[in-house]
């Protein structure tokens, strides 16, 4: 294996560079991150659909200049899919070439013995690399580059491939049984995520360094409208910040995600809304309310967002509009 090379050189540097690709996050985030590339161990990311889990690794890679390999889990994931398939119809493509050339190979022997030694030192030909159709984890392994491994939504692999890939992410090696053992040419920065479809083992969970990641704070959450859509009004911003926080501490079937509320904001630039009192902003709440009942309760909340403003807005012009009264006209 190659000597250690850091990924970063510090926390502050992790934010940064993932800040340069406008991915905004706390420093908690930043120190998981440096210590999981410093210690590499890989990072199990946990949290709800859409906070940018699956992002994280991709900026990751980014920001470091990697080759990304991804691999999507899926009930019924298996080894073959996985690792890697073994060619059996390229190495039949082979045999075949072989007794054509058998003749050939033996010339010479004079017993049945020399004649086999001479076809068995054919085996490198027919059991080696060129048959071994390699699969992410296989191609994460082998890499000679900087390699980030994103094993996304580990939790709707069954238990059994979870087991399996407990060794993989303990010694950074494979054993192919026709070829031999194959380490790590250089360690890749492992990234899982989960969305807690089920319970991750304790064996994976002490293998790795754990991160979760919640729904951003408001003013992050703002940050992040600023930083991904450029020239965004602070008006909008925040309003549509307001709601969506609002939105999540309602009983939804499902809350909406930072990225929603990325899409929620990018189709109201686009139907250059810069208020949401406008009748047409209801049209746009299906980008953040993916069901009926959570739609009608978007639209509810809106209402009561959009009244507040309203009635903010004439107390306020009443204030300015009443004159100031002077101690002389306080005595009369």
């Amino acid at each position: 294996m190659n000597a250690k090379d850091p990924a970063y050189s510090s926390v502050d540097e992790v934010r940064t560079r993932l800040a340069e690709q406008k991915y905004i996050c706390d420093r908690n985030i930043a120190t998981v991150v440096y210590l999981a590339t410093q210690l590499e161990k890989p990072l199990l990311v946990e949290g709800p659909a859409g906070v940018g889990k699956t992002e994280l690794a991709k900026v990751i890679a980014a920001s470091i200049d990697a080759e990304l390999i991804r691999l999507q889990c899926y009930e019924g994931l298996d080894e073959a899919k996985a690792l890697y398939e073994w060619e059996y119809a390229k190495q039949l493509l082979y045999t075949q070439i072989l007794k054509e050339k058998i003749s050939e190979v033996t010339e010479g022997t004079k017993t049945l013995s020399e004649a086999v030694d001479r076809l068995t030192a054919q085996d490198d030909v027919f059991f080696s690399n060129r048959f071994v159709l390699p699969r992410p984890l296989l191609q994460a392994i082998t890499n000679e580059h900087r390699t980030v491994l994103l094993i996304d939504e580990i939790d709707k692999a069954d238990a059994e491939f979870e087991a399996f890939l407990l060794e993989i992410l303990s010694d950074f090696q494979v054993t192919i049984p026709e070829i031999g053992t194959i380490e790590a040419k250089r360690i890749p920065i492992v990234v899982l995520t989960s969305n807690n479809a089920r319970e991750m083992s304790d064996a994976l969970k002490r293998r790795c360094l754990h991160l979760y990641i919640d729904y951003p704070s408001l003013e992050l959450e703002r940050e992040i409208l600023r930083v991904r859509i450029p020239g965004l009004a602070e008006s909008l911003a925040g309003e549509v910040t307001e709601i969506v926080q609002k939105l999540r501490l309602l009983d939804l079937k499902k809350a909406p995600s930072i990225s929603e509320t990325l899409d929620w904001t990018r189709a109201l630039a686009v139907m250059n809304i810069s208020d949401l009192g406008d009748d047409i902003v209801k049209d746009t709440l299906s980008t953040i309310a993916k069901y009926e009942g959570d739609l009608r309760k978007a639209e509810k909340e809106l209402d009561t967002h959009v009244k507040k403003k309203r009635a903010e807005a004439v107390a306020a012009s009443g204030a300015a509009a009443q004159p100031e009264q002077s101690d002389k006209d306080v005595l009369h």
